[in-house]
């Protein structure tokens, strides 16, 4: 009877025993589970969402430049007052171009680059009612395009830029921007060597691809591809 007693305690001991080792195993292998999830949300977490490649849009489609490329400058002037408005009309400084715009500035850039040089911005496509805002504040069609028309600044195919060093020293052209007046002319010749060889520089570069100037403004270029596209009110959000 004793000798029943004990193996029945014997069996009872060596049953318990096996089922901690199970709920043990369990255990670790719900913290093995658990690391697993939190190591895939680390990862989810940390992906960051791509701009496809300007290839892969359509030429009209608006970008943001600074999304494709680190090697240019900005000087927004009409999200400032520092500009012949004397206001400021941009909600927030971003430069945005028609896709085909910003491929062509890219390249444009890349060859500066080799000398030194970089694009530096003051103004890009500019929407519809922000030209209507500059309108209002100078109607007269010497300084403002008249919004019933339109600018190429509003399809997005025009651009307001000069030239700076790497340290982000502009390089001389005479006159500031939007200086309205003799000396901003590309075909102004009473000015130093030195400038004229800067603008020589900038237009010649820039024309090499497809980019057009403005008789009475040296810092303004177009993309002849843009001249077609139509007038647009596309507006940013600012951060």
């Amino acid at each position: 009877m004793i000798m029943k007693k004990y193996i029945v305690l014997l069996f009872l001991v060596i049953a318990c025993s096996e089922t901690k080792k199970e709920t043990s195993k369990i255990v670790q292998n719900t913290d093995e589970i658990g690391f697993n999830i939190e190591e895939q949300k680390d990862s989810i977490i940390t992906i960051k969402k791509q701009e496809p490649s300007l290839a892969e849009v359509a030429d009209t489609t608006f970008v943001r430049l600074a999304n494709y490329s680190d090697d240019f400058f900005y000087d927004m002037r009409y999200a400032t007052d520092n500009n012949f408005l004397k206001s400021q009309v941009y909600d927030c400084a971003e430069c945005y171009t028609r896709a085909k715009t910003a491929q062509q500035l890219i390249k444009a850039n890349e060859e500066f680059m080799k000398d030194g040089y970089h694009i530096k911005f003051y103004d890009c496509y500019r929407p519809l009612d922000v030209q209507k805002k500059m309108w209002k504040i100078v109607p007269n069609a010497m300084y403002v395009a008249n919004p019933a028309k339109g600018s190429i600044h509003n399809k997005g195919g025009a651009v307001d830029i000069t030239l700076v060093d790497s340290s982000g020293n502009e390089l001389p052209m005479g006159t500031g921007f939007d200086f309205f007046g003799q000396k901003a002319h590309h075909t102004y010749n009473d000015l130093p060597e030195e400038i004229l060889s800067n603008r020589k520089y900038l237009k010649s570069t820039m024309e090499k691809y497809g980019f057009q100037a403005i008789e009475s403004e040296w810092w303004h270029y177009n993309l002849a591809a843009m001249t077609g596209a139509k007038v647009a009110n596309f507006n940013w959000e600012c951060n």
